[in-house]
């Protein structure tokens, strides 16, 4: 309070020795005046009075709580006896920067309500002289104190007429500016930051607000000139502020709302201690369309080098190689890449699509769905053995216009599938765009996944619009087919990963279904492959019998999901000892003042597995965990989680992997490449040598 005091004491001092160079004319900085709601008033009855202050541009007024400079409106009442005057009800304030110093005032006009109560024992008729002594400070540059008095007549009447139509309007307004008490709890807690939380699903979702700005009820609880963050968790919306000297036990204020059609609400809140969740702050939003397309761009290119991607570029590299004709190799490049950036689009707006109806996912999300994991395992699988020469797609004898389109058709399909066996990769750059565009427009959406795709497709679209880029690919031979059948090893190595990350989802029933797919499927392909040169009616018979074993494997998956495995508590993960992620158990670590590691994972993700090996479990590593006493959380996203789903959001990705390191104390956590090294986590937790 004394500070505050020396503070409008010296914007006093400063006003009464400004020179007359200064130009400040003598003229009122605010005119002021009370308006009734009513003429008349019942006995006993309420009535609401407005002090409007008209105020000069450029000049302001205070808020209850002023800042960090100022002091409010006062009224002090001369009322006839019995007659009572309630307190100031005040609308939510404005920011002003005035210097260094942050001010909470009004600008151009306010009005700031008083209810009025009559007595009783008030006779109708009876004339009422009301008088009203108000003090204000207006500032600018300078801070000036200004005083009337005010009067105004009312009459006692046993039945007031209602307001004219104009008064009741501008009354209505008036309210409208009135902060309401939050439907929704909050929360706050401390560390390197303030973070101010409300637990409002509404407004995480579809009614989320694009600024909010919160005015603490007393002076120093936070640091009025800070700059305030909004971020959004799970379930409500986040405020980052700066804490001030005489935080106490509550966290009280005006919580002022704007929506994205610049309507807004103010709420007062009253704030408790309490844990407060992981939040997506505004820096990925204020990544910028122009740079989120080229994160996109640049991701997408990174993804082709990927493992999981891969053995499809190299069957469609194997393909165009065998071309002799540049014009169809030209054309299955177009088309490869019409059906790599058609997959990205189509993912996005599916993406958008689900989550809009509330659904908790993010990049990968299909392969959080064992039914997906099993069909793309039997796709690998199928693919597999055509490389291998079980079987062949087409005919020798097509002509030569169904042969052109079959494989335009063909290229098409293979960037379909490039897009979706790389659904278990995220490449640098891709998650930040990803997380960008998922906050935007619809729009925005398909623009960022298109750059997605364009990038990923951009090898092989080069090599149709430059033919002379066909040179480095080698000459056909015989060469071919051996290098067809070698590249049937790693789809193989895909169909047993994808089984294994199908065993960490179901339980042995839903495996044995997904292995009685598999069998079925490969059983049916061999049958048709070996009957394609056989008697018409071996043929039929094998294609009859083929049929119907795809058929079958295919209606087996429908069994694979119906099981779950049980629950295991995973103690050691990468040779580090570990515990599953869970924010509640993040909460309590890092009260605890814990350093803590967080792996946000999935056994479908590959990048993850490569991370695992080539940093996490390296021994430099373990030994640096086991001396700092680091808690490792792991965080395995690999099914469907919400909590999980939350973190990724609150860091600005829709996808695995993430790694965020929080030191002891610290207010936020450091995030870590995509690719780890053993260099860079031991730098990350102060263990590098």
């Amino acid at each position: 309070m004394a500070m505050r005091l020396f503070r409008f004491s010296l914007l006093v001092l400063l006003a009464a020795l400004a020179p007359a160079a200064a130009q400040i004319d003598q003229a009122p900085k605010v005119h002021a005046r009370l308006i009734a709601e009513h003429d008349e008033v019942a006995p006993g009855g309420k009535l609401t009075v407005a002090l409007e202050e008209a105020i000069r541009p450029g000049w302001h007024t205070y808020w209850s709580n002023p800042g960090e400079a100022g002091a409010p409106t006062e009224i002090k009442w001369t009322l006839p006896p019995g007659w009572k005057a309630g307190a100031i009800q005040w609308p939510y304030p404005h920011r002003d920067p005035v210097g260094p110093l942050m001010d909470y005032g009004y600008e151009d006009n306010v009005w700031l309500l008083v209810d009025l109560q009559a007595p009783a024992e008030a006779k109708p008729g009876e004339e009422v002289h009301l008088s009203a002594a108000v003090d204000w400070l207006v500032c600018r540059e300078v801070c000036i104190p200004e005083d009337t008095v005010l009067n105004l007549t009312l009459f006692v009447g046993s039945n007031p007429p209602p307001p004219d139509p104009i008064g009741a309007e501008q009354f209505a307004a008036a309210r409208a500016k009135l902060p309401v008490a939050s439907p929704w709890p909050a929360r706050f807690a401390l560390g390197d930051d303030l973070r101010l939380y409300l637990r409002a699903p509404a407004l995480a979702g579809k009614a989320r607000p694009v600024d909010a700005q919160f005015f603490p009820a007393r002076p120093g609880e936070v640091q009025d000139a800070a700059p305030q963050a909004l971020g959004f968790a799970q379930d409500g919306i986040v405020l980052r502020l700066q804490t001030g000297n005489k935080l106490g036990k509550a966290l009280d204020g005006v919580l002022v709302l704007t929506s994205a059609d610049k309507s807004v609400q103010a709420l007062v809140v009253k704030a408790t201690p309490g844990a407060v969740p992981p939040a997506r702050f505004d820096e990925a939003a204020q990544l910028g369309f122009a740079l989120a397309l080229f994160f996109a761009f640049v991701g997408g290119l990174i993804l082709n080098v990927m493992p999981c991607v891969l053995p499809v570029l190299a069957m469609k590299a194997l393909a165009l190689a065998g071309h002799t004709g540049r014009a169809e190799a030209r054309a299955e490049s177009f088309a490869y890449s019409a059906g790599a950036v058609l997959s990205f689009v189509a993912f996005g707006v599916l993406l958008v699509a689900l989550r809009a109806g509330g659904a908790a996912i993010g990049w990968g999300y299909q392969l959080q769905e064992p039914v997906v994991v099993a069909g793309l395992a039997l796709l690998m699988f199928a693919v597999g053995l055509n490389l291998s020469g079980v079987f062949e797609v087409g005919g020798i004898a097509a002509g030569e216009g169904l042969a052109r389109r079959g494989g335009l058709v063909g290229a098409f399909f293979t960037g379909v599938l490039a897009v979706a066996v790389a659904a278990p990769c995220t490449a640098p750059f891709m998650a930040t765009a990803i997380g960008y565009g998922l906050t935007q427009s619809t729009p925005v959406v398909v623009a960022v996944f298109a750059a997605l795709g364009l990038g990923f497709a951009l090898p092989f679209l080069l090599l149709g619009l430059w033919p002379a880029l066909h040179r480095i690919l080698p000459k056909p031979g015989g060469w071919m087919l051996r290098l067809k059948q070698i590249l049937a090893i790693p789809m193989y190595g895909a169909a047993a990963w994808l089984l294994w990350v199908l065993s960490q989802q179901v339980d042995r029933d839903g495996l044995v279904a997904a292995a009685a797919a598999m069998a079925a499927l490969g059983v049916s392909l061999w049958l048709w492959g070996a009957t394609r040169t056989a008697k018409d009616w071996i043929r039929l018979a094998g294609t009859f019998v083929a049929a119907a074993g795809i058929i079958g494997a295919l209606s087996a998956l429908t069994l694979v999901g119906r099981g779950a495995p049980p629950p295991s508590v995973q103690t050691s993960f990468a040779g580090i000892k570990s515990e599953p992620y869970s924010a509640a158990r993040l909460d309590v670590l890092r009260r605890a003042r814990r350093a803590v590691f967080v792996d946000a994972t999935a056994s479908w993700c590959i990048t993850c597995l490569v991370n695992e090996e080539a940093a996490l479990s390296r021994p430099a590593v373990r030994a640096a965990f086991a001396d700092k006493h680091i808690a490792l959380l792991v965080a395995d996203w690999t099914n469907r989680n919400p909590g999980i789903t939350a973190l990724l959001e609150a860091h600005g990705r829709s996808g695995v992997p993430l790694y965020l390191y929080y030191a002891p104390g610290a207010g936020d956590a450091v995030v870590l490449p995509q690719v780890l090294t053993e260099g860079e986590v031991l730098r990350t937790i102060g263990a590098a040598r």
